[in-house]
Formats: C-alpha cells, sequence, structure tokens
C-alpha cells in the first residue's frame, strides 16, 4: 500500500466525470487499498478516486457510526439518491465542509439530511446504504467527486470569490497542484 498524492482543484481529473469500472482487477483492488492509506494519512472521512489522479467511479469512506464504532467502506460505480434539502442557508457551525482536494479551508454547504447509495464493493456484492446526517454529508461529498463537482463550485458568490483568492494565493486552481499526506505540510 502507498500514500498517493492527492490532486488540488484545477487538475483536469478532479472536474470531469469519471469513467465506470468494467471490471474489478488486481489495480482497482491496489487502488483502492491505496485510497484508504491516503484518506487515513490525511486524515480525511472520504476520498474518491479521482481526488488521487485516477477517473473511475471509486470512493472510500471513514466515520464513526451512531455507537462510535468504525463505518467504513469503499463503493464502486455508485448510485446516490437524496431526500429534497431543507430550504434555507447552510449553518456555518453545523454545515461546513472541507476537502482534501481544498485543503486547509471549511465552508458552510447545504447538503440533504438522508441519501441513498447503491453500488458494489470489491468483492462484485451489491452495496445498499441509506443514510443521514453527517454520513449523508460524506455520501452527497464523494459522489460529487465522480461528476466533477468540488463542494467549492456548490457555494454561493461570495465564499466562491474568497475560494479564488485563496486559490491564486496558493497557486492552485491549474493542472499538476497536489500534495502528499505526510510530506506536504498541509492541513485538510
Amino acid at each position: 500500500m502507498a500514500v498517493l498524492p492527492i490532486r488540488i482543484m484545477g487538475d483536469p481529473v478532479l472536474h470531469s466525470p469519471a469513467a465506470s469500472v468494467d471490471e474489478i482487477t488486481d489495480e482497482v483492488r491496489t487502488l483502492v487499498a491505496d485510497m484508504f492509506e491516503t484518506m487515513d494519512a490525511a486524515p480525511g472521512v472520504g476520498l474518491a478516486a479521482p481526488q488521487v489522479g485516477v477517473g473511475l467511479r471509486i470512493y472510500t469512506y471513514s466515520y464513526p457510526d451512531d455507537d462510535g464504532a468504525p463505518w467504513r467502506g469503499v463503493i464502486i460505480n455508485p448510485e446516490l439518491w437524496m431526500r429534497p434539502l431543507d430550504p434555507g442557508e447552510p449553518d456555518p457551525d453545523d454545515e461546513a465542509e472541507g476537502c482534501l482536494s481544498f485543503p486547509g479551508e471549511r465552508f458552510p454547504l447545504r447538503r440533504s439530511d438522508e441519501v441513498l447509495v447503491t453500488g458494489i464493493d470489491l468483492a462484485g456484492a451489491p452495496v445498499r446504504i441509506q443514510i443521514d446526517g453527517w454520513r449523508a454529508r460524506i455520501m452527497q461529498h464523494e459522489f460529487d467527486h465522480l461528476d466533477g463537482i468540488l463542494y467549492v463550485d456548490r457555494l454561493g458568490d461570495g465564499d466562491w470569490k474568497t475560494v479564488q483568492k485563496i486559490a491564486r494565493k496558493r497557486g492552485w486552481g491549474r493542472p499538476g497542484s497536489s500534495w502528499t499526506p505526510g510530506i506536504d505540510d498541509l492541513d485538510a
């Protein structure tokens, strides 16, 4: 297993829809193992294959369940259904999220409070997850990556302008920007 470089906003793989996985090969299994290693090293609660430069519809996740036990897995070729969003502005304290592909920053974003995700796991077995709360947010965030959407793309005008200023200041927003957990000094 290896910790992989994480692509930063502006890299083309992050802004393009990912391709379906046709077959679960040893290469896919190695990628998933490396994604878990990278996600844990970052540390993060989810990681999509495009974030490590691979344009495939795969994401990993890791977060405690309601009892504090590990809730961890991988979903390949996911489909996502969401409950409609509650109207209003996001709460900056309860609805702020961050992203390993825009490290060190958090912005409030309204997300659906409940989702259903289906797909397959590494063994090719069906996966069906119906979840709410913060874990639903993780599923939406990672699914967005597979469609070439970063959470900062969903922000309102004021926060979007702040994102642009941060990206310019840090030299992001162009192809080839990345950071490697455990090597580069970035806070995700």
